[in-house]
């Protein structure tokens, strides 16, 4: 079959939702050691058709077929990364032809810090593929340097430097379950400083200058989920004007994100631990948001720090 009539039929079925709308296509791609296989485990599970390690010179004739299946597999996901060797290279362009084709395809970047990559790599004795003659660190950041231009076109970026397998499982099913799939998901992650800042956040929000609970004998063993915490550092002059300004860029960015084609939006709170302050600032986010219609999930990353 020749490319022009591919072509063709793709732009027809994409211009068909009720024909092309059941197609759900996740690219799985990101760091060694981060997790795409156990993500590729999990969208499985939820009932995609599922490729691992696929050359991304193949991912055309791959969404050709799912085009020609007309429904008979609506969902699937295929894991490109940098195990193609010099293959990898043809990604830019295989996605270019996916976008050509009309497919509806969403990007799935997994993420890691170094130090959590290395120590992964020790824990399982695997080589990491871009590691042979040098270091696993050296590796590393060399695959962080030539995925950098898929990254910066990712859907989603998922650190999962602190996530069990349960929460990557909660994650996704969240992200790409029954259900999803329409208008924006936004997560609204609470962190500590002094643990590192999210790498999958899209906007940071630094609380650290507000009354900090910690300092108050009643409130030192509570969390920002406790009303009396969430109350001292919200209703103080400097948490009213904050909330005010806050609240109202938030509102005013998630429909621009929206309409530049986004699908899922991080906001990242942090205080100097994690526990008291962004987390009571994430809550009270959460729930403005949701009475504004947005789907919202909290995660609240550093709460049960020592």
């Amino acid at each position: 079959m020749s490319a022009s009539r591919t072509l063709r039929e793709g732009e027809a079925l994409a211009a068909r939702p009720d024909e092309f709308g059941r197609v759900h296509f996740v690219l799985v791609t990101g760091l060694s050691g981060a997790g795409k296989s156990q993500a590729a485990h999990v969208l499985e599970d939820l009932g995609f058709f599922c490729v691992d390690n696929l050359p991304p010179a193949l991912l055309p004739r791959f969404a050709e077929l799912l085009l020609h299946a007309r429904g008979r597999v609506p969902r699937a996901a295929a894991v490109v990364d940098i195990r193609s060797g010099e293959f990898f290279e043809a990604l830019s362009e295989a996605l270019q032809h996916l976008d050509a084709l009309g497919l509806r395809y969403r990007i799935l970047f997994l993420d890691a810090s170094d130090e959590v990559l290395v120590r992964r790599f020790k824990e399982t004795r695997r080589k990491h593929p871009l590691a042979a003659t040098g270091s696993v660190l050296e590796g590393i950041r060399e695959e962080r340097r030539r995925l950098e231009p898929v990254r910066e076109r990712a859907h989603r970026v998922l650190d999962t430097s602190d996530m069990t397998p349960a929460q990557l499982r909660s994650e996704l099913r969240a992200a790409f379950g029954p259900g999803t799939g329409v208008g924006l998901a936004v997560t609204v992650v609470s962190f500590g400083y002094k643990h590192g800042l999210p790498l999958d956040a899209d906007l940071v929000f630094d609380t650290r200058f507000l009354p900090n609970p910690h300092y108050v004998d009643s409130l030192r063993d509570r969390s920002g989920l406790d009303p009396e915490v969430r109350s001292y550092v919200l209703d103080s002059p400097q948490g009213q004007a904050f909330w005010r300004r806050m609240v109202d860029l938030v509102s005013f960015l998630l429909p621009e994100f929206e309409r530049e084609g986004k699908t899922d939006v991080t906001v990242a709170v942090g205080c100097t631990g994690g526990r008291h302050r962004s987390v009571a600032v994430a809550e009270e986010l959460v729930r403005v948001l949701r009475e504004r219609g947005y789907e919202v999930r909290a995660r609240h990353r550093d709460l049960h720090r020592e």
